[in-house]
Formats: C-alpha cells, structure tokens, sequence
C-alpha cells in the first residue's frame, strides 16, 4: 500500500473563519432608581490576512477567543447596548481598527425578549417580564477600509388566525389526499430576515420589520384580510416591509407551518363545528 502525502503549497484552506459563539451577558443602565436593561447573546468570527495558524501551526496572529468574549463585555460596559444593532456594528469596529491583520469580522447578536413590568398601567421601574413574542437579532459584517452590512430580523414568533385562510384550486395528482378547504386557521413559527442598504443615521428600533409583519399577517383588526395560500402571505409581509421602511433592500421569510386539523368526535356522540382542532407541529 502506498501513501502520498499532500504538501500544504498543493492545497487551497477556503474558510479560515473562527470565532466565539454564546456570549451571554446583561447590560443593566441605572438611571435613579428606574433601571432599563439588556439581555444579549453575541457571537464574534474574525478572518485574518493570513492562514498560517492553519498550515504552520504558527499562532503568533491568532486572537483568542477568550479575548474576543472578553472585548464583547468591555464593550457592553464602556458603550453600552442602545441596540443591538448599534452593538454589533461596535463589536465589528472594535476588531477592524484594533488589529491591522484582520481583514474580515461578523457579529451576530440576540435579544432576550424582556418586558417591564407594569401594574394598573404604571410602569415598574426594575422589574421584567420574559415574553416569547419573538427573538430579535441582527448580524453585521465588515472588512477592512469596507462598510459594514447590516441585516436584522425576527425569528420564533408564532402566529395564528382563526379566520380568512384558505387553500384552493392546487395541483392535484394520483398521490394528492389533502382536501381544498377556504376556512382553516393559518398558523405558523415566524423567521423574518431584512437587509439594510444605507447604514447612516438609521433608528434601528423604528425602522424595525415587526410591525409590518403582524400587519400583513393579520390584516385589518375588525375584519381581517383572506390568505389564500401560506405562499402569498410571505410575499405580502416581504412586500409591507420593502413599501414602509426605504432603507431596507431585501427581505427574506420562511413560515414553518403548524397544521390544526378537525378532529372526528362522532364516536364520542358529539359534533364538532371545528372548535375543536388536533394540532400537529412542525419537524
């Protein structure tokens, strides 16, 4: 048997990316006695101007990544976290100008939804809520002497109507068992994704894509707005947001469906005019 060794000047490394991921951390800001905070969760992935760590086992470039969860937290306290936009884009900035030999840096980070807590509509002025309405988070990404691009999103967000949904008139073959229906709940876990094009001046938490999402979703309040496909509805929330908020260049949604058929309860001597529905959820 014969073995051939390959000589490193024989091969390519296409992805010298590392990084730290899970950064966990909690930014309190006091102001008196009301505190406002931010709960994150930041992931930093560097690229240098060379792969000799790789191929030479040579570290003298390399930055650890203790170092690197260790400049995330510097940053939380010295800047701040307005948003986590503005975090990342700190992260992002903190790397390209503190070492000349990184050529490339993403930051992602995520917000713990907390709420604050409020009783009889005042609002208290240091306790939060956890509340699952979604997972805002954003990524930027940078090289050197480039701007930085920006993109942002919503993911986890579960959404339901009761009403104004249906799906009619599709393709149908010898395998096609699914019946057409123009009354069934559409229901869904949310994953929405923006990308920004100006980077200048943006208030991140006003231009953010949530609001055109329930909307396009839901509809009018009082009446709602039909749906005939889950199709339609992701190209009427991509659409909402691309109409409402100019500085957003490109949009990206997924709809995991969570299917609620009407359940059979004859054999239990009851009829059932579809209040009540078996679930099954997406895998």
């Amino acid at each position: 048997m014969h073995v051939f060794l390959l000589q490193n000047e024989d091969l390519e490394i296409l992805n010298a990316e590392y990084g730290k991921n899970m950064i966990k951390l909690l930014r309190i800001r006091r102001d008196g006695m009301k505190h406002c905070i931010k709960e994150v969760e930041a992931c930093v992935h560097l690229r240098l101007d060379s792969v000799n760590e790789y191929s030479q086992g040579d570290n003298s470039a390399v930055i650890p990544t203790d170092t690197m969860k260790n400049a995330v937290i510097a940053l939380a306290k010295c800047n701040g976290i307005e948003t986590i936009e503005q975090f990342a884009l700190d992260i992002c900035n903190h790397f390209i100008s503190s070492y000349c030999h990184v050529v490339y840096v993403k930051a992602y980070v995520q917000e713990v939804p907390w709420r604050r807590l409020e009783k009889n509509g005042v609002p208290h002025v240091h306790s939060f809520i956890f509340v699952p309405e979604g997972i805002r988070f954003c990524e930027v990404e940078q090289c050197q002497n480039g701007c930085p691009l920006i993109s942002s999103g919503i993911k986890d967000l579960k959404l339901k109507k009761t009403a104004q949904s249906g799906f009619e008139d599709f393709c149908r073959d010898k395998y096609t068992t699914l019946p057409e229906t123009n009354d069934r709940v559409l229901s869904a876990e949310l994953f929405c994704k923006w990308c920004y094009g100006e980077c200048q001046d943006i208030d991140f938490d006003c231009v953010c894509g949530r609001g055109s999402v329930l909307e396009a979703f839901s509809g009018p309040p009082d009446c709602g707005e039909y749906s005939p496909s889950y199709q339609k509805t992701v190209n009427d929330i991509q659409m909402l947001i691309l109409a409402r908020v100019p500085q957003i260049e490109e949009t990206e949604v997924i709809l995991n469906n969570i299917h609620y058929f009407v359940t059979d309860l004859k054999k239990l001597g009851l009829t059932n005019e579809k209040e009540v529905r078996r679930c099954t959820e997406p895998r």
